[in-house]
């Protein structure tokens, strides 16, 4: 059986690659990380598909609901945020006075990516008189053009504030077509966007696993395609899906969604039986979030222990961004 790799060597190697000096890192990493948490008097937030370490040590483990809440009550002098580069935008512009860190700045998100403020902006003129609301999975800059903000387990009730009201939701095209269904929209103006983990679930593989647990119950996010959805027992928001997979622990369930819940699940539910849906290419992890994964030990423990690198928000688009996040909490 091959050894995993020591988290600070392969670090060190990989710097000393790099040209540069070798970090001192700690033996215990997970221990150095307590510490300086406590030190800092910091805050640690982590989403539900952060590596299992790393859930292990926050304090706040959640959606991006959870994760926005906690953040506008975070009673701390740091921020550390293991999600992705917009969840940790929302918590600066919910405490511009706080120290907002994050292990790796490159991680992002393809939603978030694929909906640049610019476009945007000439896509909100182009349907003048639309309100707009959008998904939390986007950049400060879009969230300021925005009337209202949602998450996935709350959009469809956000889209009901807009009755009557011609209305753009971006930048999810799945996950915006199972909220028109829901709220009985079909006049939505709708971002072409979409996730690069959820959109690469495969139909047709689950299809076949579900002939081969026909007892399975199947629980998809609504940010996968159609087709998948199609064949969903249950369709929820990530946070949804563990509480429904923990309801019945004796029942398999096959999962929808990036595979980093499992180890939620599991410490609700130890016997718990976990199938992930196939993706499309059965050779690789795709299902996997790529960006949520950059964050590791390592980086946390030296973005607790540098203050960097910090999230900023430019003040004017912080302001622009904070009321409809702030009119989505009181609403949701």
């Amino acid at each position: 059986m091959t050894q995993a790799a020591d988290p600070a060597a392969t670090l060190a190697a990989r710097l000393a690659a790099q040209g540069k000096q070798a970090l001192d890192l700690p033996d215990d990493l997970e221990q150095a990380i307590r510490d300086l948490k406590r030190e800092r008097r910091a805050l640690l937030l982590a989403h539900y598909y952060q590596e299992s370490e790393v859930q292990d040590l926050a304090d706040v483990v959640g959606d991006s609901l959870a994760l926005a809440r906690a953040a506008q009550k975070a009673d701390c002098d740091v921020i550390a945020f293991c999600g992705v580069h917009f969840m940790a935008e929302t918590a600066k512009i919910l405490n511009p006075d706080k120290p907002v860190v994050v292990p790796d700045l490159e991680a992002g998100c393809s939603l978030a990516d694929g909906c640049p403020p610019e476009a945007f902006a000439k896509f909100c003129a182009e349907h003048e008189g639309a309100a707009v609301l959008t998904y939390i999975n986007s950049n400060a800059e879009v969230k300021a053009m925005s009337d209202l903000i949602c998450t996935s387990s709350n959009a469809v009730k956000m889209v009901e504030h807009f009755k009557g009201r011609p209305l753009i939701f971006a930048p999810d095209r799945h996950l915006a077509r199972f909220v028109a269904k829901e709220a009985g929209r079909d006049d939505l103006i709708i971002w072409q966007g979409a996730c690069v983990v959820h959109e690469l679930f495969s139909a047709q593989g689950l299809e076949k696993l579900r002939m081969q647990h026909p007892q399975a119950e199947v629980l998809a996010h609504p940010e996968c395609d159609q087709a998948v959805l199609d064949q969903a027992d249950f369709i929820a928001s990530t946070s949804g899906i563990i509480q429904r997979a923990c309801e019945d622990p004796k029942r398999v369930s096959i999962i929808a969604t990036e595979d980093g819940i499992f180890h939620e699940i599991w410490k609700r539910a130890p016997e718990k039986k976990l199938i992930q849906a196939p993706g499309m290419d059965e050779s690789c992890a795709c299902n996997r979030c790529p960006y949520m994964r950059l964050n590791t030990l390592e980086k946390l423990y030296l973005c607790l222990r540098d203050l960097t690198p910090q999230v900023t928000v430019r003040e004017d688009i912080r302001l622009k961004a904070l009321a409809p996040i702030e009119k989505m909490l009181a609403l949701s």
